[in-house]
């Protein structure tokens, strides 16, 4: 256990949200950032209860709570949370079978990544941190069809059935997770450029009251046009709070700069300072995003000041 620790339980980070949300692309940042040999990265989507042909037949998808052990991973989570060990499921996304279950040591630090799981109270009672990732449905919809066409073995026409069918889902079980999170995280096209995917999407961060995030005035300034901006707004619900913007043309020194403030603002973690931002495009080369580097650092953050007793659960 690093000097730094000061609470008696690994820091419990979620990240939920839609299918092809980037949910994937955010752990392995942040766990590439704080260390793969002090992370352990859970998928909470293994813990199906039915194969993809005997949910075809039930007429239920994999987004229905009822499709999935919801009380596993809760006690899961809660063993986890406990420094104790779990047999977790394995899903295989290639064959829509279960594989043999995958025998997990908890870690310093626990991301959990997946469609549900915000689902229950005692779920959420185990989280230091919650992101709930919630980018433009265009986007998203762009998101999977690249990944399923070319990781998962569908067509085009398969995706685009599947996102049509699951949108009552959706709507009904993912989306109303977003109001127990803590952070907000949503990627969108600049305007004009419909074609944008990557590594110059625009980052709106919702960052509510529920944590003290970090003062980033020293690098703002009302009403900026440098690819940064915070401002108090209304959520949905209609509830203040700040509203983070990161521009995806933000040049490289306005980055720089908050990088640096966020670096300093946790000066116990200058060891896990390495290169961040970076991910696999669409055509599976190696491309570094500044807005997804910053969000990154700002969910590292709130890791490294959870993990010092800053953050009351």
């Amino acid at each position: 256990m690093p000097k730094t620790k000061k609470v008696d339980h690994p820091i419990i980070l979620g990240v939920v949200g839609d299918s092809a949300a980037g949910k994937t692309t955010i752990s392995a940042g942040l766990a590439q950032i704080l260390g793969p040999e002090r992370v352990v990265v859970i998928c909470t989507d293994d813990y199906h209860r039915y194969s993809r042909e005997e949910r075809a037949k039930n007429g239920i998808s994999a987004l229905d709570p009822r499709a999935n052990y919801i009380d596993i991973i809760e006690q899961d989570i809660q063993r986890l949370r406990d420094w104790m060990p779990i047999l977790k499921p394995v899903y295989n996304h290639n064959s829509g079978a279960m594989d043999a279950p995958e025998y997990i040591e908890p870690k310093e630090y626990i991301i959990l990544e997946g469609l549900l799981g915000y689902w229950t109270r005692n779920m959420r009672a185990n989280y230091d941190v919650k992101i709930y990732l919630d980018p433009a449905e265009d986007l998203r919809r762009t998101w999977k069809i690249q990944r399923d066409t070319a990781k998962r073995g569908y067509t085009v026409e398969e995706v685009l059935k599947s996102l049509e069918k699951r949108k009552f889902d959706s709507v009904n079980f993912i989306q109303p997770q977003r109001t127990f999170a803590d952070m907000v995280v949503s990627f969108y096209r600049p305007e004009g450029r419909s074609e944008e995917s990557g590594a110059h999407l625009n980052a709106r961060h919702i960052l509510r009251p529920t944590l003290p995030h970090p003062d980033l005035t020293p690098i703002l300034e009302a009403g900026s046009k440098k690819g940064l901006r915070l401002e108090l707004a209304r959520d949905i619900d209609g509830k203040p709070v700040d509203v983070l913007e990161i521009s995806g043309d933000i040049d490289d020194k306005r980055a720089q700069s908050m990088e640096d403030l966020i670096w300093s603002l946790i000066p116990e973690a200058q060891h896990l300072r390495q290169n961040v931002g970076h991910y696999i495009d669409d055509k599976n080369r190696p491309a570094m995003s500044h807005p997804l580097a910053l969000s990154q650092l700002l969910i590292t953050y709130h890791m490294v000041k959870a993990a010092l007793g800053h953050h009351a659960v």
